[in-house]
């Protein structure tokens, strides 16, 4: 079971992140990386930083509003991680250690996306910005 209800959009070090309200047990589903899904020919006409490539063949488009995993912002060091399954097309993110209420939900993008989108601007994931102070 997700733990919608139990998460909250507010402001992090990176822009908007989502936040944990309660506390979230290791292992436990968080929410699901919902959208449309399209081809990856489809994915890279439109590119975006809400695409979540499930195969080679098709991409999640999680640019609406109602995809709330979208504001889960990357860490070099995530308390979360995402679980594919290619076959029913669906991407779903789990607590890879107990998150305390407070806690920002974050995961490891991917060295792709690292170092297209994330590098050239520098991380402001926790762990990094805790690095340059």
């Amino acid at each position: 079971m997700d733990q919608t209800g139990k998460i909250v959009v507010k402001k992090s070090e990176a822009g908007l992140g989502l936040f944990a309200k309660v506390d979230i047990k290791k292992g436990s589903r968080v929410i699901e990386y919902t959208g449309e899904i399209i081809s990856e020919a489809e994915a890279n006409r439109r590119g975006g930083k809400y695409l979540f490539e499930l195969n080679d063949k098709k991409t999640i488009d999680g640019k609406g509003r109602i995809n709330t995993a979208r504001y889960i912002n990357h860490s070099c060091k995530p308390n979360c991680y995402p679980e594919l399954n290619s076959s029913e097309s669906r991407v779903f993110i789990f607590a890879k250690k107990n998150i305390k209420a407070g806690e920002e939900i974050t995961y490891d993008y991917g060295k792709a996306y690292f170092d297209n989108f994330i590098e050239p601007q520098g991380c402001k994931c926790l762990a990094c910005f805790k690095l340059t102070k």
